[in-house]
Parts: C-alpha cells; sequence; structure tokens
C-alpha cells in the first residue's frame, strides 16, 4: 500500500481502507500557468471543507453515495513554480492507483494537471478516449511562446493520442486558429452544447474513457468562482443530467478542475461543484454495480 498522508478532513468521509477502495480522491492543487486569475489551487480544500454540509443521499438518482469504497487520499504536495515536477507527481501517483486496479477521480486546479494523469493511463489503456467539458478549447500550440499551460493542455493530450479520440462540449471560446484545428478533424467538437452524447457514444464503441470536467463549462451566473468565466455556459441542471448518462461510459477515471472558490465568496460554485462530484460518484457506482 502506498504512504498516503492522514488526513484530519477527508471529503465527504471517503476513508475505505486502500485496500478495499475502488475510487481513490486526490487533489492536485496547482494553478502555475493561470493566464487570467489564480487561484484554482485552493480548490480541492475548499471541496473538503464544505463538504461537510453535503448529504450523501441524491434525490435524482434516488440513491445514496457509497463511501465505503472511496478513498481520499488528500492534496499531493505539488512544488508551487515547477509544472513539470508537478505532472511528473500526477502521473506517477495515477500510474500507481491504476496499477493497482483503483478509479482515479482528481479535483484541481487548474486544467494544465489533467496532462499528467492522460500520460499515466494512455500506458495502461493505449486506446484512451478523452470525453472533455470546458468553455474553451485549449488547443493553442502555445500561449505566450510556452507549450505547458492551461490553454494548451488539450493539444498536448492531442499530441499524445491523435486524432478521432477527443471529444469537447460545451466550448464557446477559443482564438480563430483553435477552431480551425478542431473543424479539420483532429478533436470532434460540440460547441455550446453538452447534447449529443448519444453519437458520442456510438463514436468511441465500447473504448476507455476519461472524463475531464472544467467546471467553467457552466455559466457564470451558476458558477462564477474560476479563473476565467465565459458568458454563455450551460446550467447546473444540465450539467449534472449529461454526467449521470456519460457515467454508463467504460470510464476509467475522471476529474474536476477550474474551482477557483476566493472569486464566490458565496460559496455556491462550492456547493455546485461538490453536488456535480457527488452525482458523477453515484452514477458511477450505479453504472458498475458497485
Amino acid at each position: 500500500m502506498p504512504d498516503f498522508p492522514v488526513l484530519s478532513l477527508r471529503l465527504m468521509d471517503c476513508s475505505a481502507d486502500y485496500e478495499k477502495a475502488r475510487i481513490v480522491l486526490f487533489g492536485a492543487p496547482f494553478d502555475g500557468t493561470v493566464s487570467f486569475r489564480p487561484g484554482s489551487r485552493f480548490g480541492p480544500q475548499a471541496m473538503r471543507q464544505d463538504a461537510i454540509g453535503l448529504e450523501g443521499y441524491s434525490p435524482y438518482q434516488d440513491r445514496e453515495i457509497d463511501t465505503s469504497v472511496i478513498l481520499d487520499i488528500g492534496d499531493l504536495d505539488l512544488p508551487m513554480g515547477d509544472k513539470i515536477q508537478a505532472l511528473r507527481m500526477i502521473r506517477e501517483t495515477v500510474a500507481t492507483l491504476v496499477t493497482d486496479g483503483k478509479f482515479p477521480l482528481m479535483l484541481g486546479g487548474e486544467h494544465l494537471v489533467t496532462l499528467g494523469v492522460i500520460e499515466a493511463l494512455v500506458k495502461k489503456h493505449p486506446d484512451l478516449c478523452i470525453v472533455h467539458l470546458d468553455a474553451h478549447t485549449d488547443l493553442r500550440q502555445d500561449y505566450l511562446g510556452v507549450e505547458l499551460s492551461h490553454a494548451t493542455v488539450m493539444r498536448r493530450i492531442w499530441d499524445i493520442l491523435g486524432d478521432g479520440r477527443i471529444f469537447q462540449l460545451g466550448i464557446r471560446s477559443g482564438t480563430t486558429e483553435e477552431f480551425v484545428f478542431a473543424r479539420e478533424g483532429h478533436t470532434t467538437l460540440y460547441p455550446f452544447t453538452l447534447g449529443h452524447l448519444d453519437e458520442i457514444k456510438t463514436q468511441i464503441n465500447g473504448r476507455p474513457v476519461f472524463l475531464t470536467i472544467d467546471l467553467d463549462v457552466l455559466d457564470p451566473s451558476v458558477f462564477s468562482g474560476t479563473g476565467t468565466p465565459e458568458p454563455g455556459g450551460v446550467d447546473f441542471l444540465t450539467t449534472m443530467r449529461f454526467l449521470v448518462d456519460a457515467a454508463t461510459l467504460n470510464l476509467v477515471g475522471a476529474d474536476l478542475v477550474e474551482l477557483a472558490p476566493h472569486y464566490d465568496p458565496s460559496g455556491v460554485s462550492t456547493a455546485v461543484a461538490l453536488k456535480l462530484l457527488r452525482e458523477l460518484i453515484i452514477a458511477y457506482q450505479q453504472s458498475n454495480h458497485e
């Protein structure tokens, strides 16, 4: 068993023995490449703190989350200014989890942290696909001359996976070049909407899937606590229903990133993130009969 820290506060009291845990939660508190408003490194701890008020029962699905098979191992101790080292630590953590048969569920942090997860998962699942919810394409070749950035993360993932394996939904912001790149067939782009999941399922055809949720896919009226808010997003119920349906994919991991809680002192954004996390876990457990 890996040597994880002892936490005084675990998200939703998820404290299963490592050997029995099917889902392992961890935080990736890194926001070293954020291009507008920093603060997503505080997201995982805000979610743990506010989860004290979250019920385990979902009235949407009429089911209770089974925390007996979930372990929250806490936040990785990522170096503030070293993205290479941060990505290495994430990659090594996920590699350990998947080798041990766990479902990795990461809380960001900025979106670049997803790259470390994919670098680990693709070694076990070479036919991996990505379902990507976001306001932004994240397909820039570089941002201000830097190739490793939260604005380039899906382009770096495309470098690994290639064409036909990245499905992007809810997108409503990006450069002309990014949209052209996607529409040339390098990714499958569904701007402005979280529809078309049945079509995506057909294209994926049972291949393993990583679900990455940049929470700024939500409209700022619902989710203002993020570094780069974009008007014109989707609402909570639409997002929640998508995640419940997406749990029927062959999921091998997931993340929720870009909660920057200090930009929403009301706490609503953190509550939204927590409810989406709960619904996703319950739906995944139901789909996998856990």
